[in-house]
């Protein structure tokens, strides 16, 4: 089959990726050893949802995974699904929604396949109450390139579940994974929304939302200042305990190229959240809603990340520890606004402490921040190093899926597991990520 020319999401670092795909489980080995053969190295290859370079093969060639994408088993008396590597998450809702059953824990998009949602251990708007997505699998099996397939859970081949569940397809291929599905009444979501004056509010309505729903997030405007440090519009929801059992309307806008600057900038970002901040409701706003726009709200727009232009951008996320989660998170916000670069989609919430079996799981008990930066040359030399700065002190760290810029001693500090992943890593695997933060 003819190679395809893939990137990350981000589009940055710019280094197009030769895909090469596998149409069956059975071409795995013999794709993988003409690799091997050819390029030394390679690197397992979903659907391209993560931002930076983690999914981005040293040797530039990757294997494509997403045509593996069949279904191989359902008990939907159980709620388990068994399914190749390459489905999506979106796919498995397709068929999962109609018989009244959901995911338990799913990222911001549903276009993540199952392969990379165990690698980089995804994790959504209910961490504080169900943790990461490693706690709806029940097994799955991994391919190495000198051993014979294993399935892996928590009984079975224990370490290397534990390596591969956020180890960045560095451990070996996954072919199939086994997962848990929850039960649901309805696909509407019961959603409540307010907006808040500052970042104080923020840490008081998420202590009293947390408590009384499933999930929660907030977005803030990280272009505000002075006593507005801060503000912006929480979000909490569950699932409805009666109604229609129905599938989102496929997507219906799209940004059909990529313009040569981005469209996101100082003045266009600086009006963009005075107006939604404004729209908000200040006393609260209950609603039904669908599922679609309650989680994955930016996958109604296909290939929303061209807005960035040909330069693509960086997201930074980040996890801060409780206790010095909200001073942190100030002096974050300061260095953004003082920068002038802001971003749009500026999303805050507060992780639980469920801990996950995954060695290199980014979660931890505290504050996650996710933001959106057009890439330019000014971004790593000043403004990312001081947010980085920051979380360092704190005690926090990066997330290794949406990173393009973290340095060798800030990934090494804050994941030190990352040895025992090392000595786990399949030698004939290698990421950009891994050579840049572990060489």
């Amino acid at each position: 089959m003819t190679p395809l020319l893939l990137s990350s999401w981000g589009n940055y670092p710019f280094a197009a990726q030769t895909g090469h795909p596998c149409q069956w489980r059975a071409d795995i080995r013999p794709q993988w050893q003409q690799l091997i053969e050819s390029h030394g190295t390679t690197l397992p290859f979903g659907n391209g949802r993560s931002y930076g370079d983690s999914c981005m093969a040293a040797s530039d060639h990757v294997l494509q995974l997403r045509p593996l994408n069949r279904f191989i088993e359902a008990d939907w008396e159980k709620g388990e699904i068994c399914a190749e590597a390459g489905v999506t998450l979106g796919e498995i809702l397709q068929l999962a929604i109609p018989r009244g059953w959901f995911l338990p824990v799913t990222p911001g998009t549903r276009h993540v396949t199952l392969g990379g949602a165990v690698a980089n251990d995804v994790h959504g708007k209910n961490h504080h109450r169900c943790g990461t997505f490693a706690h709806s699998l029940v097994c799955f099996e991994l391919h190495r390139s000198v051993q014979s397939p294993m399935v892996c859970s928590l009984r079975e081949n224990p370490q290397w579940f534990a390596a591969t569940i956020g180890g960045l397809g560095l451990t070996g291929v996954i072919t199939w994974v086994r997962i848990r599905l929850r039960k649901i009444q309805s696909s509407l979501i019961d959603s409540t929304r307010v907006r808040f004056d500052c970042l104080d509010d923020f840490f008081a309505l998420s202590a009293d939302m947390d408590a009384q729903h499933e999930y929660s997030v907030a977005w803030i405007d990280c272009l505000a200042k002075g006593n507005a440090l801060g503000r912006g519009c929480f979000t909490a929801g569950d699932h409805c305990v009666a109604g229609p059992l129905e599938i989102a309307a496929p997507r219906s806008l799209s940004v059909p190229i990529r313009p040569p600057v981005s469209l996101i900038n100082s003045l266009t970002l600086k009006l963009f959240n005075d107006h939604y901040w404004k729209r908000q409701p200040t006393n609260g706003q209950h609603q039904k809603v669908g599922y679609s726009s309650f989680f994955y709200p930016l996958d109604r727009i296909e290939n929303w990340n061209r807005i960035y232009g040909r330069r693509g951008f960086q997201q930074f996320q980040c996890v801060l520890p409780a206790s010095g989660a909200a001073v942190a998170l100030a002096e974050l916000l300061k260095s953004i606004a003082r920068s002038g670069r802001g971003s749009f989609l500026a999303v805050l919430k507060r992780c639980g402490d469920i801990p996950s079996p995954g060695w290199l799981s980014f979660p931890m008990p505290g504050t996650s921040l996710a933001l959106d930066f057009p890439h330019d040359i000014d971004l790593p030399k000043k403004l990312l190093p001081r947010l980085d700065a920051i979380v360092r002190e704190a005690g926090g760290r990066l997330y290794p899926a949406k990173d393009a810029h973290m340095s060798g001693s800030d990934f090494r500090q804050a994941y030190p597991a990352w040895e025992q992943l090392e000595a786990m890593r399949d030698p004939t695997l290698m990421s950009r990520f891994w050579q840049r933060v572990t060489r």
